[in-house]
């Protein structure tokens, strides 16, 4: 049994996540303050910590950086209402393994979290194409080397086009293998998230081609 430390002020979240994390047979480690999240990391064994940015007596980024430093390499999913790309930027460069804004989906949290575990077990070599890289690990995506600081279902979805290239696939299926439910009744986000793709793979190489009444396929240009 996988053991996590969540590190949340607010009492409430906290323990919605923690009965939430508990239900799907996790053992579930608090803290509510940065102090307390260094006791409580050092008291056993854990297996990654959900870690929030504004705590009462400091800042998880600073907490990370200082696991880090101190050469601790245990998952930590940030969980932070902070969404803008620079502070993405900043979690990551400090050693956050995801980053996960507010308000968050519990599913979400999970899949990230199983993900995290199931990749830690074996090797994850990286999906390139041409100069688009997608480290399967971090759940991240690069263009020359550059963070395209894609959110959890941009990135799914980009890889669903790099690992389909060249093939037409309908919009239906590409919402329900991300979105993971069949409705596709949130048509205006997903041709929103269609059109930050295609702007953040810019200069790629590729393109994201309507073929109009059958869908989207990922091509060179």
């Amino acid at each position: 049994m996988k053991t996590i430390l969540i590190v949340e002020d607010e009492a409430e979240i906290l323990e919605n996540n923690r009965r939430f994390f508990e239900d799907h047979g996790y053992t579930v480690q608090t803290a509510e303050t940065v102090a307390e999240a260094r006791i409580k990391f050092s008291q056993c064994k854990n297996d990654a910590v959900l870690l929030d940015i504004m705590l009462p007596d400091g800042n998880g980024l600073n907490l990370l950086t200082e696991w880090r430093a101190a050469g601790i390499k245990t998952p930590i999913i940030m969980l932070t209402a902070w969404g803008e790309p620079q502070d993405i930027s900043r979690g990551y460069k400090l050693g956050a393994t995801a980053y996960l804004s507010k308000p968050f989906d519990y599913e979400a949290i999970l899949t990230v979290l199983e993900g995290i575990f199931h990749n830690a077990q074996k090797v994850t070599e990286p999906v390139t194409c041409g100069s688009l890289c997608l480290d399967m690990v971090s759940g991240r995506a690069f263009l020359s080397g550059i963070d395209l600081l894609l959110a959890q279902k941009e990135f799914s979805l980009l890889l669903m086009f790099v690992q389909n290239e060249g093939q037409v696939i309908s919009a239906e299926y590409l919402y329900e293998r991300v979105w993971g439910q069949p409705s596709f009744n949130s048509k205006g986000a997903f041709e929103n998230m269609i059109y930050r793709l295609r702007k953040a793979i810019k200069g790629s190489g590729y393109a994201i081609m309507t073929r109009r009444g059958r869908g989207y396929a990922f091509v060179a240009k």
